[in-house]
């Protein structure tokens, strides 16, 4: 009698676990999640996929088989020292990434002035001090403007921007000298001044892809005759997907949660016909992995 209970429970657990595989594997679009202050985006992405596997019973070895493998990417890379929001793309979603990385994304910044560094935030070290006390709200407010609209954005050093196929912030922790990029065309939609206490300050922005903040807060130090950094970075925005209504956090990463997450997410492009038309295309895995702030 007691192998017979044994048995069904096994059974049961075995038919649970075969209807989570199948529903994790039938996952299909957009979503997002919400990255914390720390941990790379790559790491965040695989830390995501490992409890979806592990939920659904199946195997790391059985990713290697082609009707096993969890299709997913991000659409963009998020800084380790920054937070916020981080979309992902699962099954077919993968294909739509390349929107996500070209579209607007909002950025709260905290900049700190008369303190330059080498990564241009504060886990770099300390290449330049100078005076700030002369400088007002409304000298900081009076420059912004200059960075508003399309202009001309030289990246980070300290970037996944790559070199030989090497990042070159991996270069740069190797000791190699590495030759600034040239200045390229991004976009800054909106710019705004939310705080000034000096030395800190703290910038609304909205931006289009490829742009740094990073590289911005240095480049506004600048031109106020002194220097800056980032001190903190939350991304609250990336194309529809908001921190507040849309960022799932960790103790939502479940199969059943991004599910729901898909259907109501996926209505976000009901009015995006460039995003509506790959909904229905059918073509290999694409996962993009750049970095853009």
């Amino acid at each position: 009698m007691a192998e017979k209970v044994h048995g069904k429970l096994g059974q049961g657990m075995a038919n649970a676990a075969a209807a989570a595989a199948a529903k994790l594997l039938s996952l299909s679009g957009l979503f997002a999640v919400y990255k914390p202050k720390g941990p790379t985006s790559a790491s965040v992405l695989n830390q995501l996929k490992e409890k979806l596997l592990a939920e659904a019973g199946i195997q790391k070895c059985a990713r290697k088989r082609k009707k096993q493998i969890l299709k997913i990417g991000h659409g963009g890379t998020l800084d380790s020292a920054a937070a916020g929001v981080l979309v992902v793309g699962i099954g077919k979603g993968t294909k739509m990434l390349s929107n996500i990385l070209a579209g607007s994304k909002k950025y709260m910044a905290i900049g700190e002035l008369g303190k330059a560094t080498d990564t241009l935030d504060a886990t770099g070290k300390v290449t330049e001090e100078k005076p700030y006390d002369q400088i007002t709200k409304e000298d900081l407010e009076r420059v912004l403007h200059k960075f508003t609209g399309d202009i001309m954005q030289v990246p980070p050093l300290y970037s996944a921007l790559k070199r030989d196929g090497q990042r070159l912030s991996s270069l740069m922790k190797k000791g190699e000298a590495v030759e600034a990029k040239p200045a390229r065309p991004v976009t800054v939609y909106s710019l705004s001044l939310q705080n000034f206490q000096p030395p800190l300050f703290t910038l609304d922005v909205e931006c289009g892809g490829g742009f740094y903040v990073r590289s911005l807060v240095s480049d506004i130090g600048k031109e106020l005759s002194s220097c800056a950094n980032v001190q903190e970075l939350t991304r609250t925005k990336q194309g529809p997907f908001t921190l507040e209504e849309h960022a799932l956090h960790e103790d939502k990463w479940t199969i059943d949660e991004i599910a729901q997450s898909l259907e109501h997410c996926m209505s976000l492009f009901a009015v995006e016909p460039s995003l509506k038309k790959l909904k229905t295309e059918h073509s290999e895995e694409s996962t993009v992995n750049c970095e853009d702030k």
